[in-house]
């Protein structure tokens, strides 16, 4: 009777202890001879754990320079690892037709302004030009300061300019080249230019992760070169749909670089946060059984053991995330088995629970 007693308040304090009163069910007696199992109780409490996702980083900006008309490279200013600011004057090109392109269009135009400022004149007198030669020949104005403005563009683009500040990762051009457009693949640029003081860290969150996500959150990332730090960027532009491949949504952290000490090209691993909204049951690791059949805990009640089939979410250090037909408080074995055979008695014996981990 005494050590019916004992059992019966072991349970009474372990339920009492994850706040819920306990059940008859809980502190049913098991027949006479029924062998012991250690049970713990199912928790339930708020998951908040982090997953590492892989990751890249990137510049914030990065671009492939080439020219936009063809030409000779006359004087290079940069070269690889030089911080250039925008608007700075990394090369200037050569390309002597397209300056005397420019200047027969420029002649051209000037002749026609002169030729319609002569017909106009003599359309004062009536029937002395016809009022189409006067329209054909604004038209033909027109184009000529078209086809000017055109070539000075292009004539423009013979120096080239900085669009945004960072350092030149790459050069490809020495002074005496032809340079051109991209014509393919294989085509080299003169630079590639990378802002470095912010940078993009690129990651795939899979889909079970980002129930939780929040745009403007912080999180934190690693990068091998510097082990045992953390860095913090800001969530920013989720993709807000997944990749059918992958089941994972592509999203992007905003970090501000502003020591230099984070290289574009690094992998990264992100420390990716992860909350439910609502309350989680959980039990130890080892009471989930898995067979090709089911997963599923030995739930200890009535003196009898119960199969319950759950399927299993988040780990929380040796404890995890559970669905299924449990309730806070149920007494499930410690360590399931298949071995336990659902509907055989068994006499519960209380474990001290051991703390999550996280």
């Amino acid at each position: 009777m005494k050590k019916a007693t004992r059992s019966t308040l072991a349970l009474l304090l372990l339920a009492a202890c994850h706040g819920r009163a306990p059940s008859a069910a809980d502190a049913g007696a098991a027949p006479a001879g029924a062998p012991a199992v250690d049970v713990i109780a199912v928790v339930q409490k708020q998951i908040q754990v982090t997953e590492v996702v892989p990751a890249e980083i990137y510049g914030y900006l990065w671009i492939a320079m080439f020219p936009r008309v063809p030409a000779f490279a006359e004087e290079v200013l940069v070269d690889r690892s030089y911080r250039v600011h925008e608007g700075e004057l990394l090369a200037r090109l050569s390309a002597p037709e397209l300056v005397a392109d420019r200047a027969q269009a420029e002649a051209t135009w000037i002749g026609d302004r002169a030729t319609l400022v002569r017909l106009r004149q003599a359309a004062r007198t009536p029937g002395a030009v016809a009022k189409n030669e006067v329209e054909l020949a604004q038209a033909k104005v027109k184009a000529d300061l078209d086809r000017v403005r055109a070539l000075r563009t292009l004539e423009g683009y013979l120096d080239v300019i900085a669009p945004f500040d960072g350092i030149v990762i790459e050069r490809d051009v020495h002074p005496g080249a032809l340079v051109g457009p991209s014509s393919g693949p294989e085509s080299l640029p003169l630079f590639r230019l990378v802002q470095t003081s912010r940078l993009r860290v690129t990651g795939a969150v899979p889909e079970a992760y980002v129930s939780g996500l929040q745009v403007g959150a912080p999180a934190s990332f690693t990068v091998r070169a510097w082990p045992g730090r953390t860095f913090t960027g800001v969530i920013r532009r989720p993709a807000h749909a997944l990749d059918q491949k992958t089941r994972t949504m592509p999203v992007e952290l905003d970090f501000e670089n502003a020591k230099g000490e984070i290289a574009p090209g690094m992998y990264a691993e992100i420390l990716w946060p992860v909350e439910r909204p609502g309350q989680s049951l959980l039990v130890l690791t080892s009471s989930i059984v898995s067979t090709p059949e089911a997963l599923f805990v030995d739930r200890i009640r009535n003196g009898k053991v119960e199969r319950v089939t759950v399927k299993r979410g988040f780990a929380d250090g040796k404890w995890t995330e559970v669905f299924g037909a449990l309730r806070p408080g149920d007494l499930v074995a410690v360590e399931g088995s298949a071995e336990l055979v659902p509907g055989s008695p068994a006499a519960p014996r209380p474990v001290s629970p051991p703390r999550a981990e996280r």
